[in-house]
């Protein structure tokens, strides 16, 4: 075989992959940067062209700056509350040596099962006014009246949570559960307790899946709109719901390219710097 053939085989091998990448990323991607410069006009369509109204638009009003640091703050808040309430159930399925394993772990993605939009509506009847947490309450004379626990920053976050909860227990589970028991029973063995064992040992090497985790839960929970809007009130929208006013309500398909690529940059920068801290290319290989 010639060098040549021999330097051209990986690429033929990367051709479906980087064709799929292009043409359903990179296609897609570099449209709605040319969109985000056209101009929509007062009778609703489209000028072509290369106008920078859309973009001062976006930078000079300081609703959307505010939305975006909501946005970025609730995703954060709802990354962190994966990660504690994430971790002891990963930690118990990885640890447990019960016969039933299997079980736990079909028990854990089983929400995967049901529709996100299901899943999140059904907080409508837990919290509503007559829902079934009110209800509970008003019966046992805690509350004389039902308190407003939807439409509101809390009610976003609780959904967001339990839609991203299983991603994390997934990711730190795997970790987990890579974890080679010899390492465990060497720190026992030399005198470790279980609490300095789980702290020394456990905790640094589920870090990387701990890592992935956190940040699957913080791109999707800042790109989400279903959640806010369906749990959230006119006050709790966040940016991904301005591409949606934009594009669905307004039709304004150039704000609305232009307020998706502001979004896609920003978690582009946070993702990037969070490689640089957490090294993304070393939770690869404990995956590996």
């Amino acid at each position: 075989m010639s060098d040549q053939a021999y330097t051209a085989r990986p690429w033929i091998l990367l051709s479906p992959a980087l064709g799929a990448v292009t043409f359903l990323l990179a296609v897609p991607v570099l449209f709605i940067i040319i969109y985000s410069f056209w101009l929509r006009s007062a009778a609703g369509a489209e000028i072509p062209g290369f106008f920078l109204d859309n973009w001062k638009e976006v930078f000079s009003d300081a609703f959307y700056r505010d939305i975006l640091f909501s946005t970025l703050r609730i995703a954060v808040i709802t990354t962190v509350f994966c990660a504690l309430l994430g971790y002891v159930p990963a930690y118990f399925v990885a640890m447990s040596q019960t016969q039933f394993k299997a079980l736990l772990l079909l028990l854990l993605i089983l929400p995967f099962w049901i529709s996100y939009i299901i899943r999140t509506m059904s907080w409508i009847n837990i919290l509503g006014a007559s829902g079934a947490l009110n209800r509970t309450l008003i019966y046992f004379g805690l509350i004389a009246e039902p308190v407003q626990f939807l439409y509101n920053e809390g009610a976003v976050i609780l959904g967001l949570v339990h839609f991203l909860l299983p991603f994390m227990v997934l990711n730190v589970f795997v970790s987990i559960d890579g974890i080679d028991r010899n390492l465990l029973d060497a720190s026992r063995s030399l005198g470790a307790s279980g609490f300095q064992s789980f702290r020394e040992v456990t905790l640094p090497l589920s870090l990387p899946g701990l890592a992935a985790g956190g940040l699957l839960c913080f791109v999707l929970s800042a790109g989400t709109y279903i959640t806010p809007l369906i749990l959230g009130g006119p006050r709790d929208a966040m940016f991904a719901n301005l591409v949606f006013e934009a594009i669905i309500t307004q039709l304004n398909w150039p704000l609305g390219s232009a307020l998706s690529i502001v979004l896609l940059v920003v978690l582009g920068a946070i993702v990037t710097v969070y490689n640089r801290l957490a090294g993304l290319g070393q939770i690869a290989k404990s995956f590996g």
